[in-house]
């Protein structure tokens, strides 16, 4: 699917720190959370909640009150006459949120959509479905984010054996894996260097965290939480998970919580913002593959994404990817003849966590802040998600110089 006219303004993009599970973020409504990051983010860009034509809304997790979706969080942030559709993809969320707005904006239904994506993977709903028909009408019973990390009911398994199905049919060995995870640690760290400016420059920061009344400061959060600190040695201690397997836990992200919002416009809105670069979502692709191999499907479709834009790999100046094996970027680089250090720059998911809705939004906003340190180019962000499916995104950022 591509683009022609939709673009997203300089710094129209953020996200909080994302925290572990069960962290500091574990008690936060993940919807109004978002509501109260959002009308900061907004007032520190200088933008209105009434400046949009929609709210466009991912979340992947229920959480009490989420029926009212998206037209609640727009009436908490101040925007009560917007409407919008609540989007839900597993880990592709962030991605096809993008993908209908950007839709909506080069068909001309509207010249701005706020995007937001927000998820709250701690304290997940414990479900209960009626059964009437169970011995004594006993219900059946979900836990939602458990039971589906370790269950697909269409291919049969859990997350982590597909990472091993990749694994075992490529030939990755987990001492491959590990040696890759250094490398994505050190990138990560190159994000934390100068007072963690790369995370400063879009990320929402401190967030003060209060208890029940609103009153009482019970935490502040300034960075990431939960990254484990991770070496060689730490590393050669680490058994894999499952008997005969070779993914360890240090070579697989976490759940985390968070939230983060794009912006998403027409060439003339973007244009009113004085940036020194102009962005522009060029394309989306998206694909599926085997039963059982969703780290493989990143790779088809990130080929689409860039068939759509006209551009090969050797165009792409800087690569984000969804992650939650190393297994995928492994194969991915194979695919692409690419090195390990050609990806993910200043941090991935693998590294900071994965709140589900939100991560592939902050994947994009750091991918469209490193391509400015380059000054500028094209971008490619591929991610996979349950049902062994996958989305990507390419993106351009020209300097203000060089813009047409």
């Amino acid at each position: 699917m591509k683009f022609e006219n939709v673009y997203i303004p300089y710094r129209g993009y953020w996200a909080t720190p994302f925290v572990k599970w069960q962290g500091n973020f574990a008690n936060l409504h993940p919807l109004v959370f978002a509501a109260e990051v959002t009308r900061r983010a907004l007032a520190e860009r200088n933008l209105a909640p009434t400046d949009f034509d929609a709210l466009f809304l991912g979340t992947t997790v229920p959480s009490k009150g989420a029926f009212y979706g998206a037209p609640w969080v727009a009436g908490m942030i101040g925007a009560e006459g917007l409407t919008g559709p609540t989007i839900a993809q597993a880990c592709a969320t962030s991605a096809r949120v993008l993908a209908n707005a950007a839709s909506e904006v080069e068909n001309g239904n509207a010249d701005a959509i706020l995007c937001l994506t927000a998820d709250r993977t701690s304290n997940g709903p414990h479900m209960l479905y009626p059964n009437p028909q169970n011995p004594g009408g006993r219900g059946d019973a979900e836990d939602w984010v458990w039971d589906n990390f370790n269950h697909d009911p269409w291919a049969k398994l859990g997350m982590l054996e597909t990472a091993e199905n990749i694994a075992r049919e490529f030939e990755i060995t987990t001492a491959e894996q590990h040696e890759v995870v250094l490398i994505r640690h050190a990138q990560y760290a190159d994000a934390l260097k100068n007072d963690g400016a790369f995370h400063k420059s879009f990320m929402v920061t401190p967030i003060e965290v209060k208890d029940a009344s609103g009153r009482k400061v019970m935490a502040t959060v300034s960075t990431d939480e939960g990254v484990f600190p991770t070496t060689v040695e730490g590393l050669s201690r680490l058994k894999p998970v499952m008997r005969d397997g070779t993914v360890t836990y240090g070579a697989q992200t976490f759940p985390a919580d968070g939230n983060a919002g794009m912006v998403v416009s027409d060439r003339e809105r973007a244009g009113q913002m004085d940036a020194p670069f102009r962005i522009r979502l060029v394309a989306v692709g998206a694909s599926r593959v085997k039963k059982g191999f969703m780290g493989i499907a990143p790779v088809p479709a990130a080929q689409q994404a860039l068939k759509d834009a006209g551009i090969g790999i050797d165009d792409v100046a800087a690569i984000k990817t969804h992650n939650p094996f190393v297994v995928n970027d492994i194969y991915f680089a194979r695919e692409f003849g690419l090195k390990h250090d050609a990806l993910n720059n200043y941090g991935c998911s693998l590294i900071w966590g994965h709140p589900q809705g939100p991560t592939g939004m902050r994947l994009v906003a750091e991918l469209i802040q490193e391509l400015a340190l380059r000054g500028g180019g094209y971008g490619l962000f591929a991610g996979c998600a349950a049902g062994d499916t996958a989305m990507a995104v390419v993106v351009k950022v020209d300097s203000s110089t060089s813009r047409a």
